[in-house]
């Protein structure tokens, strides 16, 4: 059993910052793609950023210059730092994973960012 844990998200003013982290724990060996995408209600999912296991990273244009994905192998853990918030970058956002080939999502954390 693989489970991901969230945390970080928040109310935050436009400009402002947040983290995001998120754990995996259990039957997990080595993670091949660790990643975040964002959905809001009524609109296409987004992958927002993606890193892979040797630190290949990839990110949405819109968040280009102002996400930074990492990862700590060893803590099989990964962070989301969001710089320059904008209203846009309002939405739940949900880690996953790709491990021994398969998908697995986190529950979500939501990310609110006021006009």
């Amino acid at each position: 059993q693989v489970q991901l844990v969230e945390s970080g998200g928040g109310l935050v003013q436009p400009g402002g910052s947040l983290r995001l982290s998120c754990a995996a724990s259990g039957s997990v060996f080595s993670i091949n793609v660790m990643g975040w995408y964002r959905q809001v209600p009524g609109k296409q999912r987004e992958v927002v950023a993606a890193i892979t296991e040797d630190g290949t990273k990839n990110y949405a244009d819109s968040v280009k210059g102002r996400f930074t994905i990492s990862r700590d192998n060893a803590k099989k853990t990964m962070y989301l730092q969001m710089n320059s918030l904008k209203p846009d970058d309002s939405a739940v956002y949900y880690c996953y994973i790709v491990t021994m080939g398969r998908d697995y999502w986190g529950q979500g954390t939501q990310v609110t960012v006021p006009s």
